[in-house]
């Protein structure tokens, strides 16, 4: 599913004042070309740095709760800035924001790839993070504008999709070639060029256009919920290791999230948030099923391959053709997902989707010391065939329950909660995993966990949904 916030139709452009740029067809192919290197090294990047957990912790001899960092830095920066990278896009131009957030993704891809330590890897990651929460909402939002037709913007905007699933699917293949012919580093170098394509590309494709009308910086909401899910994400993750920070951090957690709250609620539509949308209960059992969703999934792509290779039962090439079926599944089955929601109804894609992906997280505990694989392969099918049911009708269960003129943000935020739950899970299962120490009994107690977190989703999404239903203006 994009990671992006979508704007708002008929915005004005610094090129005409108009809410479209149409361009000439060649260079209109080379727009989305650029649009799509760029979603596609982004999501190259997340599939394929679980592979290298297990290298990276070997290279540096860093233990789980730091290596979890190394995922959870750049999900957590990506998390928390995906609204506001849609809100300077509108308001700083689309282009200009697009090619900032390449160039800091390039540059920082570069400073993981020659990092002494692991220090600065953590702190690159998050610099990564940073240029995909900017780079990702422009890109789509860039669509909007290049092809108003809403037939054209369909075709292009199913190409920039594709490259999502793209991404997954070779993504792993890629990502265990690349660390057995020269280390775990190469997954981070190969990105560097592709990136330095795509920004000479959109300095000559891509148009400008920003929306500024009406929306400001909610500076005090972006700090708040910044500390409130970066708190949450420190307890997790430190609680074994230094357990009085890791309460001090929940502490601060939990007062952000009160601020937060207060803060948002007193901003009304103008809020980074806008709080009336959880109002609605669709809408609201959308997000959370969303959340748990890829609470179970990251946590899955963050362990088993690290439970695979630390206990030597696959090196990074084959655990990486081992993921290879999921991704499939998924890539295969989303984009049928859309007529099987006009025939079985959305109530049933979402829950039962979320319900598959948990039947395939609690085979995945059940067989996890099991040594024949094609058992864990058995629930990574179901995860990836959960995914493809799920990811699709979820987004239009959030955007269809609110108007059409809130539907740019009810994505972002569904986007959001997708981020959010993903920098979670890795967060909570690792957590798990190093409290049962480790190896095929802390998989399976974490994935057993993460299953029943995707089984309370699927039960908030099919009690919350209540078609027709509106939100509040």
């Amino acid at each position: 599913m994009p990671d992006t916030h979508v704007p708002r139709p008929q915005a004005a452009t610094r090129e005409g004042g108009r809410g479209s740029a149409r361009l000439a067809p060649a260079r209109s192919t080379l727009a989305l070309v650029t649009l799509c290197a760029a979603v596609l090294i982004a999501q190259l990047d997340t599939s394929v740095v679980n592979l290298a957990v297990d290298p990276i912790g070997r290279s540096f001899r860093a233990d789980l709760a730091t290596l979890q960092w190394v995922i959870d830095a750049y999900n957590l920066a990506y998390a928390v800035l995906l609204l506001t990278g849609g809100l300077l896009a509108d308001l700083c131009g689309r282009r200009r924001v697009f090619m900032a957030g390449c160039a800091i993704f390039t540059f920082a891809s570069l400073l993981c790839a020659l990092a002494p330590g692991i220090a600065l890897l953590i702190a690159a990651r998050a610099l990564a993070g940073l240029g995909a929460a900017l780079m990702l909402p422009a890109s789509l939002a860039l669509i909007r504008v290049v092809w108003p037709d809403p037939a054209a913007r369909g075709r292009a905007l199913g190409i920039w999709a594709a490259c999502n699933g793209l991404a997954f699917v070779i993504g792993p293949p890629l990502g265990g070639v690349l660390i057995g012919w020269s280390g775990w580093r190469a997954i981070f170098l190969v990105v560097v060029p592709f990136g330095l394509a795509a920004l000479a590309l959109a300095a000559r494709t891509l148009p400008d256009s920003a929306d500024p009308a009406d929306r400001h910086f909610d500076a005090a909401g972006q700090a708040l919920g910044m500390a409130a899910l970066g708190g949450l994400v420190v307890a997790a993750i430190e609680a074994r290791r230094a357990a009085p920070a890791a309460l001090g951090a929940l502490a601060i957690a939990g007062a952000a999230l009160v601020f937060f709250l207060v803060v948002e609620a007193r901003r009304g539509a103008a809020a980074l948030v806008p709080l009336r949308m959880f109002r609605i209960g669709a809408f609201r059992g959308a997000v959370v099923a969303t959340a748990a969703m890829t609470f179970g999934m990251y946590g899955v792509l963050f362990l088993l391959p690290l439970t695979w290779q630390s206990t030597g039962r696959l090196d990074a090439l084959d655990a990486g053709l081992a993921l290879v079926p999921m991704a499939l599944v998924f890539a295969l089955v989303s984009p049928f997902s859309g007529s099987l929601t006009q025939r079985i109804g959305a109530r049933a894609m979402t829950s039962g989707g979320v319900a598959v992906i948990g039947g395939g997280l609690l085979i995945l505990g059940l067989t996890a010391f099991w040594q024949s694989v094609p058992a864990a392969e058995i629930g990574l099918i179901l995860t990836g065939l959960g995914m493809g049911i799920a990811t699709g009708p979820l987004l239009g269960v959030a955007v269809a329950a609110v108007p059409a003129a809130r539907s740019g943000t009810a994505a972002a935020l569904v986007n959001l909660a997708r981020m959010v739950g993903a920098t979670l899970g890795v967060a909570i299962l690792g957590s798990v995993f190093a409290a049962a120490q480790g190896g095929t009994a802390g998989l399976r107690l974490a994935m057993l966990l993460g299953g029943l977190v995707q089984l309370a989703g699927a039960a908030v999404a099919w009690r919350e949904a209540r078609p027709g239903e509106r939100v509040v203006r």
